[in-house]
């Protein structure tokens, strides 16, 4: 009996090359494999990696937070993005529609941070990928949603919080104004703050016990507005809604100004924080 290996397929190869194909026998085995590149992705990598399906997009539905569909609208407008391992990527992208950078973050059904797992940074690990020395080009930070600017007027009413999930939540209760994240305690410095100078801005900083996040945001909005660059006749407001409204009890917990309004329906409470 002849063997599959000791026939010349031919008509399989002619046939394979008009479709692309590149057709052998080997071992008997009849292989087949594309002639063709795989063909490139030339979106930008947010949206190769939107997402409203992330561990953080689940659990604020699942917590009742945001319905389904305020999800998938607040996961488009600030091009959320999910990791093959799940986490949420909050990307940093200025006003011209320039990527700084992407933070990954992974959070529980609680929807709260899984705190066994560490934020990273997407420049980081392109540059472990790759073997990429990590102290070659350091990314330029932005506030987070700095891209919704673009399409914003004039008179908006920019409000920035330091959390990523607080604004993306805020942006869908409170859509009357223009959520922004510092992404940190620390991450309020005042180079970030040059797109800003011509619209009306609000910092709502973190409670604490000893009311250090306010009197930090406090300082760098003086550093702010006493630079030559920012307008004269444009303070920054620096809202002290949490430290005359928060009890001592949730202070202990540094709450924000999302949890306080999640505690505050709990309580059938409203809040009006601008």
């Amino acid at each position: 009996m002849m063997k599959f290996k000791n026939l010349i397929p031919h008509s399989f190869q002619s046939v394979g090359q008009q479709m692309g194909l590149a057709v052998q026998v080997v071992d008997g085995k009849l292989q087949i494999r594309s002639l063709r590149p795989r063909p490139v992705d030339h979106r930008p990598l947010w949206a190769q990696r939107l997402s409203s399906k992330s561990s953080f997009c689940r659990a604020v539905v699942q917590s009742g937070l945001l319905s389904r569909r305020q999800m998938v609208h607040a996961a488009l407008r600030y091009r959320l993005g999910r990791s093959k391992d799940d986490a949420v990527i909050y990307w940093q992208i200025d006003e011209l529609n320039q990527l700084h950078d992407g933070k990954l973050m992974w959070y529980g059904a609680n929807c709260h941070r899984q705190k066994n797992r560490n934020a990273s940074w997407v420049m980081y690990l392109l540059k472990k990928h790759y073997g990429v020395p990590q102290d070659t080009f350091q990314p330029q930070h932005c506030f987070f949603g700095q891209h919704l600017l673009a399409t914003a007027s004039v008179s908006s009413v920019v409000c920035v919080v330091e959390a990523e999930k607080t604004a993306v939540i805020l942006s869908e209760l409170y859509p009357q104004y223009i959520w922004l994240a510092a992404g940190g305690l620390g991450e309020l410095q005042v180079n970030k703050f040059f797109p800003l100078r011509h619209y009306k801005v609000i910092l709502f900083p973190d409670t604490d016990p000893d009311c250090i996040a306010y009197t930090r945001w406090y300082n760098a909005a003086q550093q702010v507005v006493s630079s030559f660059s920012w307008p004269k006749n444009n303070p920054i407001h620096v809202s002290d809604y949490l430290e005359l409204h928060a009890t001592k009890e949730q202070k202990s917990r540094k709450i924000d100004l999302v949890d306080y309004y999640i505690e505050s329906i709990k309580n059938s409470a409203t809040i009006q924080p601008v």
